[in-house]
């Protein structure tokens, strides 16, 4: 994919719209505000607009206390796993994916006694709004959802993208040549980010402005992502971690949510594990591929928590009895299943341990043993198993 092409860019604020509210017509606002917008323009609007006239507003106590109250529930609300923490900050994993301060719940420009929220989807709402203009408007424009981050290692913030339509966020020149005929590997611009960056210019945090044109730069072809790869991949994400103390937040799960996990992510997480206790093959994946459950019809005749979690799990890791099973090897193992599960912990996953005598408990028509796959059930001397999936946020509140 190859950089967007620009001449002259002109980053133009569009000004004069009403102070926005629940079921505003942002689309049929913005067109009377900017008449002049024309075929090949990029839009951006922050995601304050589009919250407001989404409705994802929440109403807060005027107090300052039952205010700030308020606000952190938001964000508990608001938040899939919590990064880092200090005093009443948190950095999180949103539902969407984005990490960012406070789940993105903000109290700037909005009415006394509200919230915004981030909107609950923003490529959607991205998509919508750039329909509904071209429906009125007869022209089709990219549009870029923007909302305003920090950034590690760097003081200040900045905008960014979190919704994207029309046109591809992230161009990828990996492969390409450079000026000196060297191939580029690791190039890839966040192209929607930069052009929320740019339009931020204009429309500043204090000037009432919350949409702005960029025109001059042609939107590179739009790939169907969305802002969907702009997000980095938890296998890649080398500071998923954050300043989490994961020894102790970590909690044994009464539940897991009914979503499939990472194999990528489970199968670095049992390395990670080998590599910290120094005993090869004792945790195995039961299969490359984990359903969304991994034996569903346990579940349904568990009475006890061993079984429910069995029956929810979707996945399950496999402690391998050492062929020399002293006390050494068995204990490294326990180190072994202990590394384990704090490294899911670390990757954002609830899992635990359910042991020999809790699976005996179950009263299986069909033996955990001879649900196993061929090369794991033949001789196999296992260890309880460890049990893993998606938190239940449900539950956890």
């Amino acid at each position: 994919m190859a950089e967007p092409i620009t001449g002259v860019l002109q980053i133009l604020p569009i000004a004069g719209l009403p102070e926005l509210r629940p079921g505003d017509d942002l689309a049929e606002l913005l067109c009377a505000a900017a008449p002049w917008l024309r075929d090949g323009d990029i839009l951006v609007v922050t995601s304050k607009a589009v919250s407001k006239v989404e409705g994802r507003l929440v109403s807060t106590p005027s107090d300052l206390g039952g205010r700030e109250q308020a606000r952190q529930q938001a964000i508990t609300a608001e938040t899939a796993r919590v990064v880092a923490e200090r005093g009443a900050t948190r950095i999180v994993v949103t539902h969407h994916g984005w990490v960012m301060a406070a789940a993105g719940v903000d109290a700037s420009n909005v009415a006394r006694g509200e919230l915004a929220l981030l909107p609950l989807d923003p490529d959607a709402s991205a998509r919508t709004l750039r329909q509904a203009i071209a429906d009125r408007a007869g022209i089709r424009v990219a549009v870029v959802i923007s909302d305003t981050s920090g950034r590690t290692w760097r003081r200040g913030v900045t905008d960014n993208a979190i919704g994207v339509a029309g046109m591809a966020a992230v161009a990828d020149l990996r492969g390409l040549p450079d000026t000196s005929g060297v191939p580029l590997e690791v190039t890839e611009i966040a192209v929607a980010d930069e052009v929320a960056a740019a339009a931020d210019l204009v429309k500043g945090k204090l000037s009432g402005i919350p949409a702005a044109v960029l025109r001059g730069l042609l939107p590179l072809a739009d790939d169907g992502q969305g802002s969907a790869s702009l997000r980095r991949p938890v296998a890649e994400d080398m500071f998923a971690l954050g300043t989490r103390d994961v020894v102790r937040t970590r909690r044994s799960p009464t539940g897991f949510a009914r979503q499939p996990v990472s194999i990528p992510v489970l199968r670095a997480a049992i390395e990670a594990a080998h590599r910290a206790t120094d005993i090869d093959d004792c945790l195995r994946l039961v299969a490359d591929l984990v359903p969304a459950q991994a034996w569903p019809e346990i579940e349904e005749t568990a009475t006890t928590q061993a079984g429910r979690l069995l029956g929810q799990a979707s996945g399950v890791i496999v402690p391998m009895i050492p062929d020399q099973d002293d006390a050494e090897s068995l204990t490294r193992l326990g180190m072994a299943i202990g590394a384990l599960l704090i490294q899911l912990h670390a990757e954002g996953l609830a899992a635990s341990w359910l042991s020999p005598a809790e699976l005996d408990t179950l009263d299986l028509d069909t033996p955990i043993a001879d649900r196993l796959p061929g090369p794991l059930a033949r001789g196999a001397r296992t260890h309880g198993l460890v049990v893993m999936g998606q938190p239940d946020l449900q539950i956890e509140r």
